[in-house]
């Protein structure tokens, strides 16, 4: 197995979160009352409970490093992700910053940034 690393993210509730996910590909490959683990290809994300999180003020995030943004950006899109600056969840298109990558977010029902990274 090559090196990897999943990030560990909060989920207010385990079925809310595997639903939103489940929306944009992902599927459920263990849950218990204490950890959930979603995939999406070579992408895993695991959770946590954190009922007590509130998204406006969450400072949880992490970065999808992927070779088909647009095409993930799509997949946001055809889930009914709205494209706005407030409120959670939402989606912002990609745009090339200042460093040369080109960066678009989700932000999910529980507050996290989730940036979406050009390979």
């Amino acid at each position: 197995m090559t090196d990897h690393a999943t990030p560990n993210l909060p989920s207010r509730d385990f079925e809310a979160t595997s639903q939103f996910y489940t929306r944009l590909g992902f599927e459920q490959g263990w849950r218990d009352a204490h950890w959930m683990i979603l995939k999406r290809g070579a992408l895993t994300l695991e959770f946590f409970p954190h009922p007590e999180l509130d998204p406006k003020t969450s400072n949880f995030s992490c970065c999808l490093r992927l070779d088909d943004l647009d095409g993930f950006y799509e997949v946001c899109k055809a889930a009914g992700l709205p494209e706005q600056c407030w409120g959670a969840p939402r989606l912002h298109a990609p745009k090339r910053e200042d460093s040369g990558l080109r960066i678009g977010a989700v932000i999910d029902p529980d507050g996290t940034l989730v940036r979406l990274i050009q390979n």
